[in-house]
């Protein structure tokens, strides 16, 4: 299993200089190869490998134009070349858009794999540097002395910090002991996760709470005259404003799919779409703020670390409008209907722990093969666009079809 441990890296003005050289030397063998590709993609109907790549790279580096790529180390010029080609072809295999040009005012980083660095004793030094690189190492109960790494990839932040990511082959993690607990789990805006248990975990909306300091800082960076010193500090409080959002986010998601995977042996989650959702134009802000993708990603690769199971419920079951103790499918439910009560068996419900516990019954029933358990309702979507669920335990029928998806349910 591969590791990366980042730290922050504290550089001295000679590696800072040969560093700023090195990114902008992998900033313009990207754009330049980037544009090549598109141009021969269009002009000759030719699609490009990194072996032809590599020959590029090589004829540039020999003009009198671009000469001065040669001061640099090629390491991090030619994993640039390798990284566009598994950009590309995520991009023909349609799990990413098209790779986009660099820019200098952006992220800024260089990858060395062993030929370009030398870690002995805890001591890392690069390429083109005489002195080993200062980091603080951020996990006590790692030695890095004891680490072997096959990568180190050196960052730049727009705000002006430096991060060193060492990238480790290491055995996997064992496996968490069995708790004999399983959990459904209900995303939303106004409480970010509901789970079955009735516990309710509210969002920090990090950019809600941050909008308007960063609202100033984005007007004053506006009123700056473009390529003046002012502009340019204003530009790294900008990037300074995000970067506390965002690790205010990163934080809180860490934290929250760490507390359910040590929890809980078996997780039901939604499938939700949320590229499709932040297409709706009043609730956007608030989807992206919340990072339920980035939650989905983190407790996917952390149960499968400690051994635990993930179940995605499809998006098409209507968790919200199913009665979990009865299994009466409403034929309406507003999204400012908070609890309701159950025409059936009168049971009153909160809306999000209704539909948690129906997310836990149609992930158990996917999980033992028969869908058609969780309450009666088929789960996963099949036939026409518009198919009407099945509800076996429901005295009286549903005046309406399955209920399309709508925001924050």
């Amino acid at each position: 299993m591969r590791t990366a441990y980042k730290c922050r890296a504290y550089p001295d003005p000679e590696q800072m200089s040969v560093l700023n050289r090195t990114f902008g030397c992998v900033r313009v063998v990207w754009n330049r190869t980037l544009a090549w590709r598109h141009a021969r993609y269009h002009g000759e109907q030719a699609k490009t490998n990194f072996t032809q790549a590599s020959a590029y790279l090589t004829a540039i580096k020999a003009t009198a134009e671009l000469g001065w790529l040669n001061e640099v180390s090629s390491v991090p010029l030619q994993q640039a070349l390798r990284h566009q080609q598994a950009a590309f072809t995520s991009f023909y295999a349609g799990r990413t858009r098209y790779p986009r040009y660099k820019s200098r005012a952006g992220r800024q980083c260089a990858e060395y794999t062993r030929s370009g660095f030398r870690y002995r004793d805890g001591q890392l030094f690069l390429a083109k540097t005489h002195t080993p690189l200062a980091f603080v190492w951020s996990w006590p109960g790692t030695d890095p002395a004891s680490i072997d790494p096959t990568t180190v990839t050196i960052s730049r932040d727009p705000c002006g910090r430096w991060y060193v990511c060492f990238a480790v082959d290491m055995p996997g993690p064992g496996r968490l002991p069995a708790t004999g607990a399983a959990v459904g789990v209900d995303l939303g805006i106004t409480d970010f996760a509901v789970t079955s248990d009735g516990d309710k975990i509210p969002g920090p909306r990090p950019l809600a709470r941050r909008e308007r300091n960063l609202a100033r800082y984005q007007r004053r960076l506006a009123r700056c005259q473009k390529g003046s010193a002012n502009r340019a500090k204003a530009r790294a409080k900008v990037a300074r404003a995000h970067r506390k959002i965002r690790a205010s986010r990163a934080d809180f998601l860490h934290k929250a799919s760490t507390n359910l995977v040590r929890g809980h042996d078996v997780i039901a989650v939604e499938d939700l779409a949320v590229a499709n959702m932040v297409r709706n134009r009043s609730l956007a802000k608030a989807i992206s703020d919340c990072g339920w993708g980035t939650f989905r990603r983190m407790i996917t690769y952390k149960a499968g670390r400690a051994g635990r199971d993930v179940i995605p419920v499809d998006r098409w079951y209507p968790s919200s409008k199913t009665c979990s103790s009865c299994g009466y499918l409403l034929a309406e439910l507003s999204l400012t209907t908070r609890h309701w009560t159950c025409p059936d068996c009168r049971t009153r419900h909160d809306r999000d722990i209704n539909a948690a516990k129906n997310i836990l019954a149609a992930g158990l029933a996917v999980a033992r093969g028969n869908p058609g358990d969780a309450c009666g309702a088929d789960v996963r979507r099949h036939g026409t666009p518009h198919p009407r669920s099945a509800v076996k335990q429901e005295p009286h029928p549903a005046r309406a079809g399955i209920p399309v998806l709508h925001d924050g349910e």
